[in-house]
């Protein structure tokens, strides 16, 4: 599976690293990726998704559902 944040769809940017005479060659920014297994009350089951950090810390505040719906995605991201 690709480094892909499940709900966000946040993955890998490209960039430069930029030394002290400022030379640049180019990098990679991954992102922080938490595998995480959540709770859905209504369906009465547990899913496990990959999101990244920031994803996680918002999914705790807003839950499983509106995230979801805020980004776009439907439910067949939440496949057990």
């Amino acid at each position: 599976m690709a480094r892909r944040c499940q709900i966000s769809g946040k993955s890998t940017a490209s960039g430069n690293n930029i030394s002290h005479s400022h030379r640049k060659t180019r990098r990679k920014f991954k992102p922080n990726l938490v595998t995480k297994n959540v709770y859905l009350e209504d369906e009465n089951r547990w899913v496990r998704l990959k999101m990244s950090a920031r994803m996680l810390k918002t999914l705790n505040k807003r839950g499983v559902k509106s995230l979801l719906k805020k980004f776009g995605q439907d439910m067949s991201v939440l496949k057990a």
